[in-house]
């Protein structure tokens, strides 16, 4: 989506970027004129397109390529902008092979006041070195800790459920994203949350929202306003923590990222590590919710695939229901398949901005320099010529065969390139460990005719938060 420029977007990334004097929050760019040429629609007068590629992006975008095909031009949040649709262009821009793109310029209009410093939000060099210093809390020995801080509270919580009542109905989403909340507290931080859970739950869900907010000032009683006010909260709570981190270092992830350091030796600066923790948190929090959400609404409608996950988890441990080793994951091959086709079905992050640094020209079509480039994964993985029957469930599409078949583009829900997710493995390790514990102990079903509204943006998740039945056999 083509963004409203950031009031703080670092200068001299492009040489040819300017900031309108008259207004520091927005930006111009030479040779706009240019982007005429390329198929597409401004929309209305000041709003552009905007709130039509907000109320319903998916068919709009499918609207899009239909009138004017693979590369087509918008206007929203006052900026024009061009979307690359295609395997080729998640290729062209993901593995950007020519650093062509800036990964910080595209994220930045949406995020810096929200996620600034993010992994997300860097570019090139600076990225390499930070993304150097975290991956250390993605080695093998913290993940094997995180794996049975994982498995403790997920067994606990999700065993609960109901209050041990045989048949209940559960809002799936919510519940998800309480359970995600409180166990990112544990691996991540290494702290119960006990009564600050729901302040830092309504932060984070107000900085989310923020991030596709009309209004881009955080002006009082606006959701940009709520944003900037959850990340201050935010903000002052991880930078306490840090301080007790450093001193008293767990098994944890903030402690891993505490002390990482960089090539030089030196230890991250204080705000940085909190930029990233808030980042990674929201991250791990969110997309994780939206992700099982999504497969578990699937094995809602598709029982023959939920019997098959079931009994793949209970042959993992020998018919019975106990703690997940760190080594019985990887037996867990059906439940990875089934994640990667929700995965496919809704990706949580539809659609992923970048700004041009030189000019470029895919398809034919000349791109300037400076102009805001977007790709939809959510678009390219439900192509029928790439995914045949796209709309239905089925987690064999990722058999190696298959895999080895398609482009390697087709499927991008952790990205790819220099800003592939750092914390996929972790995030797959989770979504087997929830598919465990709720499956082993839960038939889980959807009343008859129920079909969920869900909002897309800025992470995909049911409107009513997914009213399941769960019926107890554990």
């Amino acid at each position: 989506m083509a963004s409203l420029a950031a009031a703080d977007a670092r200068p001299g990334a492009t040489g040819d970027i300017q900031t309108d004097r008259g207004n520091p929050h927005w930006t111009r760019y030479p040779g706009d004129a240019a982007l005429d040429a390329i198929p597409g629609e401004d929309g209305w007068p000041v709003i552009g397109t905007t709130f039509m590629q907000l109320a319903d992006p998916d068919r709009f975008a499918r609207r899009m390529v239909a009138t004017y095909g693979p590369v087509y031009r918008t206007r929203s949040f006052g900026q024009r902008g061009v979307e690359l649709i295609g395997p080729e262009a998640n290729e062209l821009v993901l593995f950007d092979r020519d650093r062509l793109f800036s990964s910080e310029q595209g994220w930045g209009p949406l995020l810096n006041l929200l996620f600034p410093r993010g992994l997300m939000l860097m570019d090139h060099e600076a990225h390499r070195i930070d993304r150097r210093a975290l991956s250390v809390a993605f080695k093998p020995e913290p993940m094997k800790a995180y794996c049975d801080l994982l498995g403790r509270d997920i067994a606990a919580t999700v065993q609960g459920w109901g209050n041990g009542a045989d048949r209940f109905t559960l809002r799936m989403y919510d519940a998800i994203k309480a359970l995600t909340l409180q166990t990112a507290a544990t691996s991540f931080l290494g702290i119960p949350l006990g009564p600050e859970a729901d302040r830092l739950n309504q932060a984070f869900t107000a900085m989310v929202q923020a991030a596709v907010a009309p209004i881009r000032r955080p002006l009082p009683f606006t959701a940009m306003g709520r944003g900037v006010a959850g990340r201050r909260l935010m903000v002052d709570w991880f930078t306490r923590l840090l301080e007790t981190r450093r001193a008293d270092p767990g098994q944890d992830m903030f402690s891993q990222f505490a002390l990482a350091t960089r090539e030089d030796g030196t230890l991250l600066p204080p705000d940085v590590v909190v930029d990233h923790m808030i980042f990674l948190l929201m991250a791990a929090h969110d997309t994780i919710t939206s992700s099982f959400t999504t497969l578990i609404w699937q094995l809602a409608q598709n029982q023959d695939w939920q019997d098959r996950l079931r009994a793949e988890a209970l042959a993992t441990t020998g018919g019975t229901v106990r703690a997940l080793a760190h080594g019985d994951l990887a037996r867990m091959e059906l439940t990875d398949l089934a994640f990667k086709e929700a995965l496919r079905m809704m990706p949580p992050v539809p659609a992923l901005p970048r700004r041009a640094l030189r000019d470029f020209t895919f398809m034919g079509h000349p791109i300037p320099a400076g102009t805001n480039v977007g790709i939809n994964p959510a678009l390219v993985h439900t192509d029928p010529g790439l995914w045949p029957d796209p709309d239905r469930f089925d987690p064999l599409r990722f058999t190696p065969d298959k895999v080895a078949a398609r482009h390697k583009y087709a499927w991008v829900p952790y990205g790819g390139g220099a800003h592939m997710c750092l914390g996929l493995h972790f995030a797959t390790m989770q979504t087997r460990i929830l598919a465990y514990h709720v499956l082993t102990r839960y038939r889980i079903e959807a009343a008859p005719g129920y079909a969920p509204r869900w909002q897309a943006w800025p992470i995909p998740r049911p409107r009513d938060g997914l009213r399941l039945e769960l019926r107890r056999i554990c």
